[in-house]
């Protein structure tokens, strides 16, 4: 397990448990999992189908809370939080969703400005400065009044990216990026990520079943297996663990020639 100092972490999973469901029906989706997740550093999250990845994220949202443990962020205890204290605590995270949640009837501008309308008070011409200088940054420039369907799905993760850094998140949640892209576009979107997130210094925790390229980006994997989490510093470890499952994980899903980041 990978050990950080409190005061360079983001979010701190501590003997974490949730189940759902009832009696003899519940399922146990993580057990007393404890991971960190390294301030202005890139984790990655991986595993199975069903294993708990996206349970992981609304944990951290606080759109769930832990049967057992608990989920600081920036050392608040999400689950003890009233309303308005999350609210402000999500005012730090930036949330990029699997399908880039677009609002259709808006276009890409608009798309990025929504949440500088929303939840701050500026005015429209400092939107406008703003929104602007995001889309010089994704490489936006000149697809400001195209709408969600006259996009390609590159472009989509582009606009909700733009969006996502709208208030400078501390905190950058990924839900599946790449899901429905072709490897090509794949490869260019973890580029941006990768760019972005070195140029701009927040924390990035990305939830992905892309494996093994995924790990190029991370400076850290968590690995789900059957409730329990395991950290590493390099895909490299995974090949070497000392669990049968985490092995088996390597060579079922990362091939056998797979020997760590940057593959």
């Amino acid at each position: 397990m990978t050990t950080v100092a409190e005061q360079d972490v983001a979010v701190r999973f501590s003997a974490v448990s949730k189940w759902f469901g009832r009696d003899e029906k519940r399922h146990q989706v993580l057990n007393n999992a404890s991971f960190a997740v390294p301030a202005g550093k890139t984790t990655v999250i991986a595993g199975g189908s069903g294993q708990g990845k996206s349970v992981t994220l609304k944990l951290i949202l606080g759109l769930l809370k832990p049967d057992a443990g608990q989920v600081l962020v920036f050392g608040q205890d999400v689950a003890r939080l009233g309303f308005n204290a999350l609210r402000e605590l999500r005012m730090q995270f930036g949330v990029l969703f699997q399908g880039s949640a677009l609002f259709d009837s808006l276009n890409v501008f608009e798309n990025i400005a929504l949440p500088l309308r929303e939840r701050t008070k500026l005015q429209e011409d400092e939107i406008r400065a703003k929104v602007e200088a995001t889309l010089d940054q994704l490489e936006l420039k000149g697809h400001e009044e195209k709408y969600p369907a006259q996009l390609s799905g590159g472009m989509k993760k582009r606009v909700g990216l733009a969006r996502a850094l709208q208030l400078e998140p501390r905190l950058v949640l990924f839900d599946e990026p790449t899901t429905g892209l072709d490897p090509v576009m794949t490869r260019e979107i973890y580029e941006l990520f990768d760019a972005t997130q070195k140029r701009l210094g927040y924390t990035a925790l990305i939830v992905s079943h892309d494996v093994p390229q995924v790990f190029a980006l991370a400076d850290q994997i968590v690995l789900i297996n059957r409730g329990e989490l395991d950290s590493f510093t390099d895909a490299g470890e995974i090949v070497h663990s000392g669990k049968a499952a985490i092995r088996e994980f390597a060579r079922t899903v990362m091939g056998p020639g797979f020997t760590g980041k940057g593959a």
